[in-house]
């Protein structure tokens, strides 16, 4: 099928193709695909600008939030790097479990914190982070502007998605795949928001982007904090 579809070394349970209904949709079979993916190769292209741009000129010490953040692939790598520590927010009580065994695996178990259900649900329970990450995971919410504008206020450093382009043919190809999915039941939808309007949201925020890079279906981009005028 055209159009979006998941990327096989993701090690996240939102692609393009998922909805806010993570935890019905994404289940331990998935999961458990995604993490022997991600064990064998690594994070997918896309995730590894993503990590670049944020880890550009050192995190030690900092704090992250991983929103939808699958089995863990871009906080690992952060924590990796010198992060102090991290919080794992997924909508799948099965890329949590996941999640938590990689962070056994690799060594980080104690320094991450970890959160079930919807971002902007739970968002004022989770405080602010100098890193915030969103790996293919607006592509999966109706209201892109509760879930960047709740993510980017709680950001005090950088700010790092992943997406898909804003093309007319992702957006015919979602509205393909998401006809099919209704003809068979499933609640998964994808959502092509207008790159115009994330990137206001975030500028609007007091960020500027610093890096951006793309793939035939995916944009990354990572902003950081403006400096105070004066």
């Amino acid at each position: 099928m055209s159009g979006p579809r998941r990327d096989e070394r993701a090690g996240n349970s939102c692609g393009p193709g998922c909805a806010c209904t993570a935890g019905n949709e994404f289940g331990e079979r998935e999961a458990r695909r995604e993490l022997k993916a991600y064990r064998r190769s690594g994070p997918s292209r896309a995730t590894g600008w993503l990590i670049e741009g944020l880890s550009a000129g050192g995190v030690e010490g900092q704090t992250v939030l991983d929103i939808g953040a699958g089995v863990g692939a871009v906080h690992q790598a952060l924590l990796g790097l010198g992060a102090a520590s991290a919080i794992d927010v997924d909508g799948s009580p099965a890329f949590i479990e996941v999640a938590r065994e990689e962070a056994v695996r690799q060594g980080t178990a104690d320094r991450v914190r970890y959160e079930t259900g919807d971002y902007v649900t739970i968002a004022p329970s989770l405080g602010d982070s100098d890193i915030v990450a969103l790996d293919r995971v607006i592509c999966c919410y109706s209201d892109m502007n509760a879930l960047v504008s709740e993510s980017v206020a709680r950001a005090g450093r950088r700010y790092g998605l992943v997406y898909p382009r804003d093309t007319w043919w992702l957006r015919a190809g979602a509205r393909l795949m998401n006809g099919a999915m209704r003809l068979f039941r499933q609640r998964t939808t994808a959502w092509i928001h207008r790159t115009a309007d994330v990137d206001a949201l975030v500028r609007a925020a007091g960020f500027a982007p610093r890096l951006r890079r793309s793939t035939l279906i995916w944009q990354v981009v990572v902003y950081e904090r403006a400096p105070a005028p004066g």
